[in-house]
């Protein structure tokens, strides 16, 4: 499964046993994989200011998440013809998810724990803001690109009636720079060619006598040139009309031709080019967008367990991976029966503070005795 539950209880000696008793059951039971997740110790402030830190990392989670799956999605977008690759593509730290987060050690190098918690969650946001921003410019260019191109592709595609011509057209194929004769083209439906090449002569006057080529084909008809005076232009469509062959509006242009290709050509140039540096970028900082999500939510389990557990700080994180996805009802069964002593004494917290805490609800569907939280990574579902 691609899901974690992220837990904490209280450090005493009651608890760890309580830890322990959890372990052995889902093992033998086969409900999860659990291990320790590493925390450092920060510093803690005032406990007014971990409620306030509550709330902004509940937002920033939610931000963070959001735009990893953003990312993921804009990866899956890019590799369009390698969809089957975009796993490899998606790492943290060099290595696939799963193992990033089950062998997490925080970095104390991008994130120092002696600073300040709200100066950890400042530099958080400044690095997950900038991520976003150059997502969005990034990928704009490049959606704006690729729309161009698939315009300009769709054009080539379709039947004879809506689809460009100049890439099935020849300059041979008309009479140009004349001052009296014209060339047309006309759509004749396939059971239709022998009436065609019959009457094409007969439909107007001034039909230049055998003027006529198929010069392309799909699967309801062909493509034919007819040459003829200008003068009879509207006479000769009106005859073909009663006739059912369609006159293509159509005028070979050479200059706009060469210039349709060239932009063709440019565009998909410049999205070979763009592809390259777009996919770098994305592998990068889709890395660094989902190391910042799972050191958020290292620190909203350390704030979450001051405020459940309190002074001085002193408690178990634990990572649990559910086997299967029938087993969770089990494994919360088997959570809250282990911790269920911690249930009147982490309400009666919870109430003395006198303070909504996210995550900490006390209703009957999403509060647990434990401090819990839920990391889904499965981000292209």
């Amino acid at each position: 499964m691609s899901e974690f539950w992220l837990i904490s209880a209280p450090g005493d000696k009651e608890n760890l046993q309580a830890l322990e008793r959890m372990n052995a059951v889902t093992s033998k039971s086969n409900l999860s994989y659990n291990t320790k997740f590493s925390i450092p110790d920060f510093k803690v402030g005032t406990l007014d200011s971990l409620v306030g830190l509550s709330d902004e990392l509940g937002k920033l989670d939610t931000f963070a998440e959001s735009l990893i799956k953003r990312m993921a999605q804009s990866v899956v977008e890019v590799m369009e013809d390698a969809k089957g690759k975009v796993p490899e593509n998606l790492l943290a730290n060099g290595v696939d998810l799963t193992s990033f987060v089950t062998h997490f050690e925080w970095d104390m190098a991008k994130y120092p724990a002696k600073q300040p918690l709200a100066s950890v969650v400042d530099t958080l946001e400044k690095q997950l803001a900038q991520i976003e921003t150059d997502l969005k410019s990034r990928t704009a260019a490049y959606n704006t690109l690729k729309t161009n191109l698939e315009n300009l592709e769709k054009k080539s595609m379709g039947n004879l009636f809506t689809r460009t011509l100049s890439d099935i057209v020849s300059k041979e194929d008309f009479v140009l720079d004349s001052e009296y004769l014209i060339t047309l083209l006309v759509i004749v439906p396939k059971p239709s060619y022998t009436q065609w090449q019959k009457t094409y002569e007969s439909l107007s006057d001034m039909v230049v006598p055998r003027s006529t080529k198929l010069i392309a084909e799909d699967n309801e008809g062909g493509l034919f040139t007819v040459t003829l005076f200008r003068k009879v232009i509207d006479d000769f469509k009106t005859k073909a009309k009663e006739n059912k062959f369609t006159v293509r509006e159509f005028y070979y242009d050479e200059k706009e031709i060469k210039r349709e290709r060239e932009e063709l050509s440019r565009l998909l140039s410049d999205k070979k080019q763009q592809y390259g540096p777009l996919l770098r970028w994305l592998k990068v900082n889709f890395s660094e967008a989902f190391i910042a999500w799972i050191h958020i939510k290292a620190l909203r389990v350390f704030v979450e367990s001051v405020l459940r557990y309190g002074l001085p700080v002193n408690f178990q994180a634990v990572l649990l991976q559910p086997h299967k996805k029938s087993s969770t009802k089990r494994l919360r069964e088997v959570l809250n029966s282990v911790f269920r002593h911690l249930d009147q004494v982490a309400a009666a917290s919870v109430l003395d503070a006198s303070v909504e805490i996210p995550g900490l609800q006390l209703s009957s569907h999403d509060y647990f005795p434990y401090v819990y939280f839920h990391i889904d990574l499965g981000l292209l579902d």
